[in-house]
């Protein structure tokens, strides 16, 4: 069989093999407490049984090929049991084993035996504490964890197996369906199991906890595949700082990766990104619950002015909507509150209906016809020890047969996590309702939703990475005056321009008309104007003579232009290589204070136009290119059409070219196009091997 038929034995065996003692028995343990319905191998070379199972002696004794293995023994003795798995076709196993490429060097030699040995094997690990299906039982873990069966649910894959544990002890309410601890991922990565997650009808959602991507590339591919198949993907990146990165680094052989490509990464592919742990789980409740929504208008009701204050902060800070009520919702509300309630979006209601349950049915009915996204209702539940829940409950009772009777899309959200007791948690998700514990943590996730919605409906224009590239070796950057002849081949203007001595300059300048900008030409002179390396506006000869005089120390060949006017802005357009992600593309506000004014965002190729116009959107800078207090707007499209063209000539030349920038491209108004007023590129040879994934 081949490998992606084996990754389906592994994740739904018929038969488990567990090697070893101890942790192997916990394994069974385990197993028959989820309720797993097949067959169960023990393999010890003494025991005669474990869990009261028989004990086969060795791989080649087992009864057949395993589906499934859990490997529980040393670094050295899993590597030879992994060599005797394969060659008896066994789909898989989950190794528990540390010491590999985690451990430096001497574990890396380890690491390159482990994937030599698992031939067409899917391998979960080494370094891993595990995986668990909560769906059919299967738990090849090595320790106790706090899930319980479910018929539908989320999948969780992470790289850090004491997270993965808390995970299954949270108190959310969140459905977890399945949870893999990569570990080191060594043979099978996240961007296998991502794939091999979506052909289950029974996940809803994917949560990804990644201390670095390996493969890119075929991580791209499994998102679109998501997106196509409306399975939204929500990810916990860690190691956005240098003190994170660091602790990752440390902790597996992943790589931490530059965040700034991250986030262009998961924006790119719909991927939406937390930063919290909690926030993580809210976020795939609410996607299990009411899936990915292109929309993020709601609105809310709640019994207080001041958590409706809140709430109006904080959907501001989130970026979501509370646009006022249709005139229709508003007049009914209107009619069931009286005149003490003012009618506003987000909803208090004040407490004159408190404990009323027809008064608040027929607030809530009304309040949930806006044919808004989403409708929450803001409540948190009294601690049950020592207070009575009674008109809580009311609340919620009146709350949720409204819903019964309109139909529309809704959420219950506590200000506070414990807010709402698990009881409430479940009867709201029986009644298809979102219990969303934290108001943050439900507009994040309702972001989350719209974010990835958006990407569903434009699923057939997301294009996935192109494939990890050689590394060219570095060598010299050419000079402005070739980085520039290649890239008006490719497309893109620069000014009228000659290549002069001395003797020949003012003449050059003659012919190309003044007024004229003289550069020293030098591939050695990155930033020619830190140096002197650059006059402009020169409008006479005798300028032009003394700017080249100035700059004979720098260099015997000059770059004589003609000098560009009337620049409503100046970006910066560049290409940088990732080891990870392969060409990156950087738009910005550029010029001499390009690193000072931090203004730019990052895009990963391929791209198209409507991305590189998003983005140009995304920048603060953007109102200087639609017209910024009565100056005439940019040429945008000429802005698009450059862009673009760097882009498709750093796909071209990914296997050699290491960096390209253009600073400025000077945007004229109206339709008079664009300018790369200085070029820089640096093309090096091939090496063998290609970046990783």
């Amino acid at each position: 069989m081949g490998t992606r038929d084996n990754l389906r034995r592994l994740l739904n065996p018929r038969h488990i093999a567990v090697f070893g003692g101890d942790t192997a028995a916990e394994a069974i343990r385990q197993c028959r407490r989820a309720g797993f319905t097949g067959t169960i191998w023990p393999v010890h070379p003494r025991r005669t049984t474990i869990e009261g199972l028989r004990c086969y002696p060795n791989t080649a004794a087992l009864p057949g090929p395993p589906d499934a293995a859990f490997l529980a023994v040393p670094r050295d003795a899993t590597v030879e049991v992994l060599t005797e798995l394969a060659a008896r076709d066994a789909g898989g196993a989950v190794c528990h084993a540390a010491g590999f490429a985690e451990d430096g060097p001497n574990g890396a030699r380890w690491q390159r035996a482990f994937v030599r040995a698992a031939g067409q094997m899917a391998v979960i690990g080494p370094n891993c504490i595990g995986m668990l299906d909560y769906l059919d039982g299967a738990a090849l873990w090595a320790d106790q964890h706090g899930g319980r069966r479910v018929d539908r649910g989320v999948a969780v894959i992470t790289q850090s197996g004491n997270i993965g544990q808390n995970l299954t002890m949270q108190r959310r309410s969140m459905p977890l369906a399945r949870l893999v601890t990569v570990g080191n991922a060594a043979v099978t990565g996240v961007a296998e199991l991502v794939d091999a997650l979506l052909e289950d009808p029974r996940i809803t959602a994917i949560g990804l906890h990644l201390e670095g991507i390996d493969d890119p590339a075929g991580l791209s591919r499994a998102a679109v595949r998501a997106l196509h198949r409306r399975i939204p993907i929500v990810v916990l990146k860690t190691g956005r700082s240098e003190l994170g990165g660091r602790a990752n680094l440390s902790h597996t052989s992943s790589l931490a990766g530059s965040d700034v490509l991250c986030d262009a990464f998961f924006r790119r592919l719909g991927m939406a990104r937390v930063h919290q742990v909690g926030t993580f789980l809210e976020t795939l409740k609410y996607l299990h619950v009411h899936g990915a929504r292109p929309g993020a208008r709601i609105a809310s009701a709640s019994c207080s002015g001041g958590e409706a204050a809140l709430l109006a902060d904080l959907a501001h800070d989130h970026e979501v909507e509370l646009p006022p009520f249709p005139d229709a919702t508003a007049q009914r509300l209107g009619e069931v509150l009286g005149e003490r309630v003012s009618v506003a979006n987000p909803l208090d209601y004040h407490t004159y209906i408190w404990g009323d349950a027809d008064a608040q049915r027929n607030c809530f009915r009304a309040f949930l016809t806006t044919g808004f996204d989403m409708h929450l209702l803001v409540l948190d539940f009294p601690r049950a020890d020592r207070c009575s829940p009674d008109t809580w409950q009311t609340t919620l009772d009146a709350y949720l047969a409204a819903l019964r009777d309109t139909g529309a899309p809704a959420c219950v959200v506590s200000s506070l996590p414990e807010g709402l007791p698990e009881p409430v948690r479940t009867r709201l998700l029986d009644e298809g309702v979102a219990p969303m514990q934290g108001i943050a943590e439900c507009l994040t996730a309702i972001a989350a939703a719209r974010h990835i919605g958006l990407a569903q409906e434009a699923a057939d224009t997301v294009l996935p990475l192109d494939p990890a590239t050689a590394h060219p070796t570095g060598t010299p950057p050419l000079d402005e005056w070739q980085g520039k002849r290649i890239l008006a081949e490719w497309g893109v203007p620069v000014p009228e321009g000659a290549v002069a001595t001395a003797a020949t300059a003012v003449e050059a300048a003659r012919d190309i008309g003044f007024p004229v900008v003289v550069k020293a030409v030098s591939a050695a002179i990155a930033h020619k104007s830190d140096v002197g390396g650059v006059r402009l506006g020169l409008t006479g000869e005798q300028q032009v003579r003394a700017a080249v005089d100035g700059m004979a120390g720098l260099s015997d060949r000059f770059l004589v232009e003609r000098m560009v006017h009337g620049a409503v802005a100046e970006l910066i357009v560049g290409v940088h290589r990732d080891p990870q992600f392969g060409p990156a593309l950087t738009i910005g506000a550029g010029g001499t204070m390009v690193e000072l004014l931090g203004d730019a965002a990052t895009l990963l190729l391929p791209v198209r136009r409507d991305e590189i116009r998003a983005t140009l959107r995304r920048l603060r800078s953007w109102p200087l290119l639609t017209g910024y207090r009565g100056q005439p707007p940019g040429d945008i499209d000429a802005v698009i059409d450059a862009v673009a063209a760097v882009a498709d000539f750093a796909r071209v030349h990914a296997n050699t070219l290491v960096e390209l920038d253009i600073n400025p491209l000077l945007v004229l108004p109206g339709h008079g196009g664009v300018v790369a007023a200085d070029v820089l590129i640096s093309l090096g040879t091939v090496e063998r091997g290609g970046a990783h994934g």
